[in-house]
């Protein structure tokens, strides 16, 4: 495991200490700072591709990394990932969500499989295996934030972030079964089956639900006796906000320079 500390409240990091022999991977784009006797490395591969291409000849390896990237690329993904290894003994390096909110280290004993949300992914030790799940073309179309998945196996440290604050669930604890808005969900063990379920009925209150109360007619659904961890701002209504005032920022900004030509004053 990778001795680690996480840092701050509003928007989370967390500190690592890479020893010698250990070796963390990022996404890039997750890295905030580092020690210099930490080595910076950029492959387009993971640790698990790297170990399935031992033994193959150069050609083979090639079409096996142009197809995870490809995939990844599909995906949403970042094609790159960034490997930090330590020189000359212990370094630091450090990383964080592109989001304000949680962080949290999953330790990883080779016993179980965890499933983050895309982009839920910090950085992890490279004895961790990343690679990209897709839900289903049903779950998709109707969850939107459910299509795209990252799929974690092996053993060692595993850092995931989310925004706002995290809520950990066992739906054994609530009869079996819960509903979430697809935006909320971070991550969850192997014990939790994933789907998404459509709510309500295509008549007037179903329509009111989703255009007026701000919901789809889909909810992500949790069902089994696992962890689920949750996060407090859901992404659909964040991604929804920004648009709105990016919308009004853009409008105030043009009224603004059209008053500053005219004096001032545009009444």
């Amino acid at each position: 495991m990778i001795k680690n500390e996480i840092k701050g409240t509003v928007n989370q990091m967390v500190v690592c200490q890479v020893d010698p022999g250990q070796t963390v991977y990022c996404e890039a784009g997750k890295f905030l700072w580092k020690t210099a006797n930490v080595g910076l490395e950029t492959r387009f591969t993971t640790p698990g591709q790297e170990e399935a291409n031992e033994g193959k000849g150069l050609f083979q390896k090639a079409l096996s990394t142009a197809v995870e990237v490809g995939k990844r690329q599909l995906a949403g993904e970042s094609a790159a990932f960034q490997y930090f290894t330590p020189q000359g003994g212990s370094g630091l390096v450090a990383f964080a969500g592109t989001l304000p909110g949680e962080m949290r280290e999953i330790v990883m004993d080779g016993t179980k499989v965890w499933t983050a949300e895309k982009d839920a992914f910090v950085a992890a030790e490279s004895t961790v295996h990343f690679d990209i799940q897709l839900a289903g073309f049903t779950a998709g179309r109707k969850g939107g934030e459910g299509f795209v998945l990252e799929k974690f196996t092996g053993t060692g440290s595993l850092f995931v972030a989310g925004a706002g604050n995290f809520i950990d669930l066992n739906p054994a604890d609530y009869g079996g079964k819960i509903q979430v808005d697809t935006g909320c969900a971070v991550a969850w063990d192997d014990g939790i089956t994933y789907t998404v379920e459509r709510i309500g009925k295509l008549d007037a209150q179903g329509m009111k639900t989703a255009f007026f109360g701000g919901e789809s007619f889909s909810l992500a659904t949790f069902e089994g006796n696992g962890q689920v961890i949750l996060q407090s701002v859901s992404m659909v209504a964040l991604a929804r906000t920004l648009m709105h005032a990016a919308g009004q920022s853009s409008t105030e900004g043009t009224a603004g320079s059209i008053k500053g030509l005219l004096g001032g004053s545009t009444d």
